[in-house]
């Protein structure tokens, strides 16, 4: 028993984690405790405090809580216990995939540290509980529900380690793609894709990046969710916007629904949905907030590039020319638009010739400021690429940090608008990339730049698109830029697995799925989407007259779903009135999920409820429109179709018995033996990914997976900076093409950051953590056109001993 005033429950979490390091500034919660303890050391006291909490709630008597509770840390037990050996192995021979010793970073480190974050915050929750278990305030079900989820993580996350191990036996000494035969890398990819995913999702969201990145993932999977219950409903703009917003609320709520849905939105949405997801960010409404708390810029103005041949100067000698024609694969000629951002007007940005490609923008299109006086020409150009899968987004999406690279570095910057697959696949954006890099050289007088050094600057995506610009310039004879900074770029785009890429099983930004999806677009694997042909036919007032009326039917069935979902969840709604169908609603997912019992290869038979189970019937109803449904495809190599979003009620069952036989029958008994006899990980419910397994020929095209590029076509890049991240799934394509630079004699550096996701830079005003990181990528820039040697070329790496 407590003496004195009671703490409230808040308060003695606060005190305990207080305690705990948790708030302290350089890394809070778990994250103090895991750069604290190694592995052996956290396995020993996660492995005494289990036995501990176990033997305590063993004799609490029958309760099913304190059962469930003495279940769960014998279940940590044995998962630390076995974890614990791989983890060691992949860590002491980690080091012989470093770039160098002083770039400890590799897709082996990162597993362990994803690990050991999973370990930490066991570890933490554990310690909170023999703290508190006898408090009059201890919540048993809260902390059952946390602990399960990361046990769940933590089994998932030792299969990955399994995976890990065999890469390491199939894999040349020093490589870190998987090199097996293509049959080989199909029957792993295919067992790798069935693996549970939702755990990662729902209460672990993100546990391995700083914790001020937490909130910000917790709210875009929340708005991911959301926005593909009405994704395919014939809504647009403001109405799927507003319907998503009145529909979050049980996402909010419960975890375990949103990780689920979570789940079977990666595996079976195709890239058009993430193509509109990904692209909420050019609503003007959305891009105008943003531009508000960017810096503000002299020149902001969208330029239309005509699709007119020019020539060019070859480097060997300037007398000769060669000519440089417009974009023309798949779509026949077409202006490339670009954006020119500069924080100072200088001259030739008002020039009647650049004013005559001004593309309007409607308000945005008044940034330019006229000034009394013009700063004069900058003897430096930055020439951009974005990122966003070759799929989505735009040189608006990006605007808010160039506006700020604008201003630190004070030089004018041209981004470039590249068309997008999978309406433009390979090789239309190379081509547009090549075709504006080659106009802005060509015209640098009229973007207020004397263009003496260039650097060419991209993220993901975008640093692809970098890479191959630059190789295009070398073969065709042309300036190559003076410099290219890349921030986790993709340099191997071959559905292909590596240590870092087995993290994208838990990834909120970039699931496999996802990042195959997308590069089977840019290869041209994935159909056009014409499902918006009706949309074009209705035109601007038809589209509004109908967006209004959705709009308002989703303003009143989102407000009842909302208001019914907390009347529910309060209680107060009586067991007498309710329907059969809102039973999901009124037992959360959380509640249900602890209660349910697993079937012995760990597959959560709750994780089969879809939004068909959890939400109100009434909305498909009233609307008239299809609900969607989980796609039963196979794994099998087949040309990628539409998506079929849910079964119909009646064919729920028969899909499910289908999906279990055909799990077990086309799962690779080969695969499966590498785990160790007795553990099985949990396997998704989902049905089977809807993701490409088959690597497409033009994926080994040197334009499109730079680091399968020939020597002598790398010889001809100039000086690369690479700035990557610890836990980006891509970390092994940054590492392995700068080995490949390095051993050239190439000048190369490579910068990785921890705790950061994929695609910091548009995260750039997030927190502390990512403004740093956006810093170190601006003064990359810095040095190149500034710092002519600042990259000087290392001796080739010595030859890594075999594994």
């Amino acid at each position: 028993m407590t003496t004195g005033k009671p703490q409230s429950l808040e308060e003695r979490e606060y005190t305990f984690w207080k305690e705990q390091g948790a708030f302290n500034p350089r890394a809070r919660q778990a994250s103090q405790l895991m750069r604290s303890m190694d592995v052996r050391t956290m396995t020993q006291s996660l492995v005494t405090l289990a036995e501990d909490n176990m033997a305590f709630f063993s004799s609490q008597g029958p309760g099913e809580t304190a059962r469930r509770l003495s279940n769960v840390f014998l279940g940590i037990r044995e998962q630390v216990v076995g974890l614990e050996p791989t983890l060691g192995r992949l860590l002491g021979v980690a080091h012989l995939f470093d770039l160098d010793a002083e770039t400890p970073a590799n897709g082996y480190r990162s597993l362990v540290h994803t690990a050991r974050c999973c370990m930490a915050h066991l570890l933490h929750k554990s310690r909170y509980v023999a703290s508190n278990r006898r408090s009059i305030f201890f919540r048993a079900s809260h902390n059952l529900a946390e602990l399960e989820a990361y046990l769940a993580a933590l089994t998932q996350l030792r299969a990955l380690a399994y995976y890990a191990q065999r890469l390491l036996a199939t894999n040349r000494p020093g490589g870190l793609f998987f090199e097996g035969d293509e049959g080989l890398t199909t029957d792993f990819l295919r067992e790798y894709v069935t693996l549970h995913k939702g755990c990662f999702y729902g209460r672990c969201l993100g546990f391995q990046f700083t914790p001020a990145i937490r909130p910000f993932l917790q709210t875009i999977s929340i708005g991911l969710v959301s926005f593909g219950e009405h994704y395919k409903r014939n809504e647009t703009g403001l109405s799927v916007t507003a319907s998503s917003l009145f529909t979050s609320g049980r996402f909010a709520i419960d975890p375990e629904l949103r990780g689920a849905e979570f789940e079977r939105i990666t595996q079976n949405l195709d890239v058009h949905f993430w193509k509109a997801f990904w692209n909420i960010t050019e609503i003007e409404v959305l891009s105008s907030l943003a531009n508000m708390a960017s810096a503000t810029v002299r020149v902001s103005r969208l330029l239309s590039l005509p699709p007119e041949a020019f020539e060019m100067p070859l480097t060997a000698d300037p007398k000769l020319t060669v000519t440089i024609s417009p974009p023309s694969a798949h779509m026949g000629p077409a202006p490339v638009l670009v954006r020119l951002i500069s924080y100072d007007l200088r001259e030739g940005q008002d020039s009647e010739y650049l004013n005559s490609l001004v593309k309007s923008e409607g308000p945005r299109a008044l940034e330019l400021w006229p000034r009394p006086q013009q700063a004069p020409r900058s003897p430096y150009l930055v020439v951009h690429i974005h990122g966003g899968g070759f799929v989505a987004q735009t040189s608006k999406s990006h605007e808010p940090y160039l506006k700020t690279w604008a201003q630190e570095l004070g030089v004018p910057i041209l981004s470039i608008d590249y068309s997008l697959a999978p309406e433009a696949p390979f090789p239309r954006a190379l081509e547009e990339c090549f075709y504006a890099y080659c106009w802005a050289i060509k015209n640098c007088a009229l973007l207020g730049s004397t263009c003496e050094r260039i650097c060419l600057a991209g993220d993901s995506a975008g640093g692809n698109l970098c890479f191959t610009v630059s190789l295009r310039a070398a073969d065709y004879g042309v300036r190559v830029p003076d410099g290219i900074m890349a921030a986790y770029p993709a340099t191997m785009l071959q559905p292909t697995a590596s240590p870092s890429r087995l993290l994208s099983l838990m990834d909120p930004l970039l699931p496999l799925s996802v990042l195959s999806k997308c590069v089977s677009a840019y290869a041209g694997g994935e159909a056009e989407d014409h499902s918006d042909s009706d949309q074009k036919a209705l035109g601007m007032m038809g589209l509004v007259r109908r967006d209004t009326a959705l709009l308002l039917r989703d303003l009143r069935l989102g407000a009842s779903s909302w208001l019914n979902s907390f009347l529910e969840l309060s209680g107060h709604k009586s067991h007498q009135n309710s329907v059969p169908m809102a039973e999901p609603m009124r037992r959360s997912v959380s509640e249900a999920a602890l209660t349910q019992p697993e079937d012995p290869l760990g597959t959560d038979p709750l994780k089969n409820l879809t939004l068909h189970d959890v939400s109100l019937r009434d909305s498909s109803e009233t609307s008239g429109t299809p609900e969607l449904s989980l796609s039963a495809e196979t794994l099998g190599p087949s040309t990628p179709s539409d998506v079929n979003f849910l079964p119909r009620p009646e064919d729920a069952s028969e899909e499910l018995e289908a999906q279990d036989k055909l799990s077990n029958q086309s799962r690779p008994r080969g695969i499966d033996a590498s785990f160790p006899e007795g553990f099985h990980p949990r396997r998704s419910s989902q049905g089977p990914t809807r993701m490409p397994i088959y690597s497409s020929p033009i994926a080994k095209n040197p334009f499109m997976s730079p680091l399968l590029a020939p020597e002598s076509m790398l010889q001809s890049l100039p000086p690369v900076h690479i700035v990557a991240c610890a836990l980006d799934p891509m970390l092994d394509d940054s590492v392995m093409f700068a080995r490949r630079l390095r051993s050239l004699g190439k000048p190369v550096t490579l910068r990785v950051v921890e705790d950061l996701p994929h695609g910091f830079l548009s995260l750039a005003s997030l927190c502390r953590e990512t403004r740093q990181a956006a810093a170190l990528c601006v003064e990359r820039i810095r040095q190149i056109l500034t710092q002519p040697d600042a990259a000087a070329p290392a001796a080739p790496a010595a030859p890594a001993a075999p594994v």
